[in-house]
């Protein structure tokens, strides 16, 4: 029975002969099995057996664990990893071997990566009879954003709108960095209300220096101290989402400042509007005076792809990013502008 890991605590209580947690998300994965673990411990499952099906595993040592008695407890968890889901014949026929000998005082937990034809096979079907299956793949869009709201309500956080969009933005696809930085939120702020300036202030505390000295650098097209800057963000580890946001927000708002500039829009109107404060101003100002909409058309596209390639293959591209950084100097569109991203 497929259920997903939100739902996954109304489905432990007995628990059933097998667990199956199949995905890429290591957040997912362990807190799933953490919430087995915990009701297994409820329900006096008190010794655990790890095995990992690696060079040298019988598949015999499955079966006589499953078919032996507890030394130390009456109930006990076996649990099993398959580094790359495939049992091979030899793994199902042990698997039809155990769920034909019906023993409610072992669970099977089973784990590996992320499915796709093998929930069709044979040993797939045959454990999937006797338990649950828990698909742990990284929700995105509407799914992640539901994710988050629960991880917040779970913390008991107050964050507001601004901030709760600047958390999706950067932890959209990092489940585990988005729930690190929630328990520092709440070791930090319990009970008081998060905004976006207080997040950005948060992660600016983290590092020598900051994303944003990064964007400030580059909004005034100061290239020799942003190379730098960006050089030692890489070398203190900076999460690439938090610097692809960052890269992102201040492109974007550029680009929406240029478009109603031509529409005719005062600037000064549009700084009220997207709450610019005025230390900030001149740093747009200088933006804006040199690149143009196409200029800048550009550079959103290119981030674009850094972004998915970040997102999607978990390419951490620093010299694409570096790239990005030089194209907030209009000259540097002349020379660099035809060089694409693989």
């Amino acid at each position: 029975m497929r259920v997903y890991p939100d739902q996954l605590k109304h489905q432990l209580s007995p628990l059933p002969n097998v667990i199956m947690l199949f995905g890429d998300d290591p957040w997912l994965v362990d807190n799933s099995k953490q919430q087995v673990l915990q009701a297994a411990r409820k329900q006096g499952f008190e010794e655990r057996i790890q095995l990992t099906q690696e060079t040298g595993f019988s598949w015999n040592d499955l079966i006589q664990e499953w078919q032996s008695m507890s030394l130390f407890a009456s109930r006990r968890v076996i649990e099993l990893t398959l580094p790359n889901a495939k049992p091979g014949t030899d793994g199902a026929s042990a698997f039809q071997t155990i769920m034909a000998d019906n023993n409610p005082d072992v669970l099977l937990i089973l784990q590996g990566p992320k499915l796709s034809a093998e929930t069709k096979s044979k040993w797939f079907k045959t454990l999937d009879a006797k338990g649950v299956y828990v698909p742990c793949t990284t929700p995105e869009g509407k799914q992640f954003e539901r994710w988050l709201d629960g991880r917040i309500k779970h913390y008991q956080l107050i964050i507001h709108h601004d901030a709760k969009a600047m958390m999706f933005s950067l932890f959209e696809g990092n489940l585990l960095a988005a729930e690190q930085a929630m328990q520092m939120l709440q070791l930090l702020s319990p009970n008081a209300d998060i905004s976006a300036q207080q997040l950005q202030d948060y992660f600016e505390d983290q590092s020598r220096f900051s994303v944003f000295q990064l964007t400030d650098a580059l909004l005034l097209n100061q290239q020799k101290k942003a190379q730098h800057i960006l050089a030692q963000l890489q070398g203190e580890g900076t999460a690439m989402p938090i610097l692809m946001w960052s890269l992102f927000k201040e492109i974007n708002l550029l680009m929406t400042l240029k478009l109603a500039m031509a529409q005719g829009e005062p600037l000064a109107q549009l700084y009220g509007k997207h709450r610019i404060w005025d230390k900030r101003k001149p740093l747009y100002q200088s933006a804006l005076s040199r690149l143009e909409l196409d200029h800048i058309e550009h550079m959103l596209a290119f981030t674009s792809k850094l972004e998915l390639n970040l997102k999607q293959h978990g390419i951490e591209d620093w010299v694409g990013t570096s790239h990005l950084c030089l194209l907030f100097d209009p000259r540097a569109h002349n020379r660099l502008a035809h060089i694409e991203l693989s």
